[in-house]
């Protein structure tokens, strides 16, 4: 869209932008290592320990409530753009877990005096239309007057007990599904320097504002066993996360793994993130890749998604049905992209 040249755009107002803006996953562990036991808490059924998407209490038997709050600064300079995002990006989480959102608080930082009012409600706007897709109200919120433009949910969701889709079930022999192509970290690096064409942008925005919804459908697939969603520490960190979790060891197919059209060039080019350095310094040491390969498909790999896809792990029985169901839900790129083996906890790129 043509901007007004009066007025700065959202994104020269921030340092950086999306899920790019995350800690380092190092970093993280270090500053949640002292955070107090779950234990202390029994109906607290899923904490801070393994780094899950969402915290999840027990109201009774047969109803939790899954709890988490998402936001960061503007990857775009279209203001209902960006609403969008990071809304559908705070959802996800619930979605991760296999919940079904149930209500969203709004959590807004802005320039007072850089952005104009008109701006502000669009962001706002950009929100509450996603959450009107899904059914559920913005129903408050909180904000500040900051130096930095920031925007994000607060996502309140249900999910049954005994049904929760953590990121530590899985099992020997599940296969691995995508359901997103990476690159969107490639993508922003591309628009913020002002190389990225109309395609790439709406490329970007199909991606980061798809919903996954299909996440509250898996609980009922008994051959699901874990999910957890792609953002800002890459699939190589989120895959590592959930090998973690079951002491498992992942193999990921190199050429299985789908992504963003456009990325891959973008990617070869130089484009790239801080980010995706930073992710790949945390983790370096759990992951083996093959001997030759290029630095940029490695990039890839440690992409930060914004609004990313969902990553499952499925017994090998269900996987094809699985997949089907995820490409009939609009996730045209869903693709199984590797196993979870016994062994050292880790991964191993194949």
């Amino acid at each position: 869209m043509d901007m007004d040249p009066a007025k700065p755009t959202l994104t020269s107002l921030a340092h950086g932008g999306g899920c790019g803006c995350k800690l380092a996953p190092s970093v993280l562990q270090d500053i949640l290592a002292g955070m107090p036991a779950r234990g202390l808490f029994p109906d607290l059924l899923v904490g801070s320990e393994t780094a899950d998407d969402a915290a999840v209490y027990r109201l009774n038997d047969t109803t939790a409530l899954v709890a988490t709050t998402d936001f960061f600064m503007p990857m775009v300079d279209d203001p209902y753009d960006f609403g969008r995002i990071a809304a559908t990006n705070a959802l996800s989480d619930v979605y991760a877990m296999g919940g079904r959102p149930l209500l969203a608080l709004a959590i807004l930082g802005i320039p007072i005096g850089k952005v104009p009012v008109d701006d502000v409600r669009r962001i706002l706007a950009g929100g509450a239309a996603v959450c009107a897709d899904v059914g559920i109200p913005i129903a408050g919120g909180h904000s500040i007057d900051s130096l930095e433009p920031i925007y994000g949910l607060v996502a309140l969701g249900t999910v049954h007990p005994r049904r929760i889709l953590r990121n530590t079930g899985a099992r020997p022999g599940d296969m691995l599904v995508l359901t997103k192509g990476l690159g969107v970290g490639i993508l922003s690096a591309a628009l913020k320097r002002g190389e990225l064409g109309a395609d790439g942008y709406r490329t970007m925005i199909a991606a980061t504002t798809r919903i996954n919804k299909v996440g509250a459908d898996l609980p009922d697939m008994t051959t699901v066993h874990s999910c957890t969603d792609v953002t800002g520490f890459g699939l190589l960190g989120h895959a590592l996360e959930m090998a973690r979790g079951a002491g498992l060891r992942a193999r990921l197919r190199l050429a299985d793994v789908p992504v963003l059209d456009g990325a891959s060039a973008l990617a070869v080019a130089g484009f790239g993130t801080g980010a995706s350095g930073r992710n790949w310094s945390s983790y370096a040491d759990a992951v083996t890749l093959p001997a030759s390969l290029a630095d940029w498909r490695r990039g890839l790999l440690c992409d930060p998604q914004t609004s990313g896809g969902l990553l499952i792990a499925v017994a090998p029985d269900g996987a094809d049905a699985l997949l089907r169901h995820v490409r009939d839900a609009g996730f045209a790129q869903a693709a199984i992209i590797g196993t979870l083996e016994a062994g050292a906890p880790g991964i191993e790129v194949v």
